[in-house]
């Protein structure tokens, strides 16, 4: 059985394709909730990107009150709009770029905090099976969900105009709300 711990450790795109393609989708309902996010290093341009960020997770109220960036840390959390997050360009760059925060560098996000919810759930057909997935409001983005074990989801974002798909975890987390924004 594949743990986290083993995914966060890194596979090629092709066997985190194999693995998302063997588990399970999961449905609207069991995505009720605060997750913590991580990355699976998969030689995407993305690869730590986000923990560098201080990127948090998601949270997802219900289907339609999704919060699909959360920063900071419990306690002191809150959501960032994505349509202010520069994705093409940070994936142009990534690969160019140190993986280093300059002082002060996280501290940046919190200037795109945001109350509103940013995207919602919805049941998609991706890879050949139905299941749960994130679609963004504003930015050209679908995340799609199956079940590694019962806290733990394998997440692959499906970005438009993306040469490969960038593979993620989250796993179910405690009840800290996020700050207002």
């Amino acid at each position: 059985m594949t743990t986290a711990q083993d995914l966060r450790s890194g596979l090629s795109t092709i066997a985190a394709q194999e693995l998302f393609d063997a588990l399970a989708p999961v449905t609207v309902d069991e995505m009720i909730g605060r997750w913590r996010g991580s990355e699976i290093p998969t030689g995407h341009p993305m690869d730590g990107l986000l923990g560098l960020t201080g990127w948090y997770g998601k949270e997802f109220i219900d289907a339609e009150t999704v919060h699909p960036l959360l920063f900071g840390e419990p306690g002191d959390l809150y959501a960032v709009n994505p349509k202010l997050v520069p994705m093409n360009t940070l994936t142009g760059v990534a690969s160019r770029v140190p993986r280093v925060m300059p002082p002060g560098g996280r501290a940046a996000f919190r200037g795109l905090r945001t109350r509103k919810p940013r995207a919602r759930l919805r049941v998609i057909s991706y890879r050949g099976a139905s299941g749960a997935a994130m679609v963004y409001d504003d930015i050209p983005v679908i995340d799609h969900f199956r079940r590694v074990d019962d806290t733990t989801l394998l997440g692959v974002m499906d970005q438009r105009g993306a040469d490969q798909p960038y593979f993620f975890l989250l796993e179910k987390d405690g009840p800290t709300p996020i700050s207002p924004g």
